[in-house]
């Protein structure tokens, strides 16, 4: 199989080919690159191997390139990387790997391209494809790669516990390309997955939720979750959504499993965006369901206010997971505060009073909280479906309208409190908050429109009642 054709829109590749003939070192295109150039998927990272000094390499490729082109080394890792374009060119030279049990850092030392195409995660990364003159374009492909990628399946280019053991985050990886491509876990490379989970617990956090949030940004990525769970990974690294597995059943009377319910709905929310925030949020919006689960014997199950206790839980397990804990954790922790909130307005006549707490809580938010929304209706009874939905059109009219006429999403009275300390003469005090509020909840409630004369006037008003005299 040769690729010569395909590799010419790439000319930094002949550039490089010309490069390692001048240094007489072998040279190949190796990894994910040849994956997607397989799967007729586009590509922008291009990991070039170099049977001598990847760096030299690099270093010889942006002088040919210009004055112009930076070169990034990497000493202590014995790489280097050139940007060109949208593409990223990371060079290196061919390495073999050697692991202690207890550590992910690897001893390495040089050598072949067969010992770098050993060291690889699975047969489909290991692919290679030679850039040198005499085989320019040719594939090498020892662990027949294509031939998975034909079956659609993740295997080990070695015996999986010898490959997971060197780097237990592969672990992760298998999970992820299987959730990224569609493709199956070879049923031994999934037991091994499952015989090594426990060695996942000496990666760091970090390098575990970036392949989490690939995970979660994958086209269907309830199947990656699925894997996971399966594997017993994701009771080690997630064990609040492990929780919410399990329906239990008193009296004749059951509740939904949470967990799958929260795999369909973190799915629902995929089809629309691929906001990897907003995927967070459709995870976590049930997640304090465990803690607040109760029984009575009348009306059954309940989980009230897991809402409110479940925005509370995600700063702690953002921490822990070493997420953001910035406006994106925000976003996150206010979505799921107020996922119940649309819900309610749908089942019952909408005031505008409710509705313009809405929009002043959600804010800017607005838009993804009702995906959140309707991402969370999974009834498998199609008319309860249809019916909600259409319930929700008539919530987003009416939030459209009032948004349109009240201006209310970055919405502040026109009320503050220094204006009430000016008036009444008075230092801050629990006086000043206590009118602030009222004037707040009396625009809230549409007793009077956010404007200064008649917010003003009320504002007179409610400090007379607690028999304070204006001064203006």
């Amino acid at each position: 199989m040769n690729f010569k054709e395909q590799l010419v829109q790439y000319p930094i590749l002949e550039v490089v080919a010309q490069a390692a003939s001048r240094l007489g070192v072998d040279v190949y295109i190796i990894g994910g690159f040849v994956r997607d150039l397989i799967l007729k998927r586009g590509s922008k990272d291009i990991d070039i191997v170099a049977v001598g000094s990847g760096i030299e390499l690099a270093e010889l490729v942006a002088s040919e390139l210009g004055p112009d082109v930076h070169v990034s080394i990497y000493k202590t890792f014995g790489t280097a990387q050139i940007r060109q374009g949208e593409l990223e060119v990371e060079f290196v030279g061919a390495r073999k790997e050697s692991y202690r049990s207890d550590s992910r850092k690897p001893a390495v030392e040089d050598g072949t391209l067969q010992d770098d195409q050993n060291r690889r995660d699975f047969t489909i990364n290991a692919m290679g494809i030679s850039l040198n003159k005499s085989t320019f374009g040719d594939l090498v492909d020892p662990f027949e790669g294509v031939k998975s990628l034909r079956k659609r399946i993740i295997r080990t280019p070695l015996a999986p516990d010898i490959t997971f053991s060197d780097d237990p985050l592969r672990m992760m990886r298998a999970i992820r390309f299987a959730s990224q491509l569609n493709f199956d876990i070879e049923p031994d490379t999934f037991d091994a997955i499952i015989a090594m989970k426990d060695r996942i617990s000496i990666v760091s956090m970090e390098r575990v939720s970036d392949e989490l949030n690939k995970i979660i940004l994958s086209p269907t990525p309830s199947y990656g979750f699925k894997l996971l769970y399966h594997a017993g990974i994701l009771s080690i690294i997630f064990p609040e959504l492990v929780e919410l597995q399990g329906v239990e059943t008193r009296d004749g009377k059951g509740h939904k499993d949470n967990f799958y319910h929260t795999l369909q709905v973190l799915d629902n929310v995929s089809e629309h965006t691929d906001d990897l925030w907003l995927r967070w949020a459709a995870i976590l919006h049930d997640i304090a369901k465990p803690a607040t689960k109760k029984f009575d014997k009348k009306v059954g199950w309940s989980f009230h206010n897991h809402e409110e206790i479940g925005a509370r839980m995600v700063p702690s397990i953002f921490r822990r997971m070493k997420l953001p804990l910035n406006e994106k954790m925000k976003f996150v922790k206010k979505l799921v505060r107020l996922h119940l909130r649309p819900i309610v307005l749908s089942k019952e006549e909408i005031t505008d009073s409710a509705m313009r707490r809405l929009l002043v809580e959600a804010g800017e938010d607005i838009e993804a909280l009702m995906k959140l929304c309707r991402a969370d209706i999974t009834s498998k009874n199609p008319e309860k479906v249809k019916r909600f939905l259409h319930n929700f059109d008539i919530v987003e009219q009416k939030l459209k309208d009032l948004e349109e006429r009240d201006a209310l999403r970055n919405f502040q009275p026109v009320i503050t409190g220094e204006i009430i300390i000016e008036a009444f003469g008075i230092k801050p005090s629990k006086e000043v908050g206590i009118i602030k509020e009222s004037v707040r909840e009396a625009i809230l409630e549409g007793i009077v429109p956010n404007e200064y004369e008649p917010a003003f006037a009320l504002m007179i008003e409610e400090g007379k009642k607690m028999g304070l005299v204006p001064v203006v």
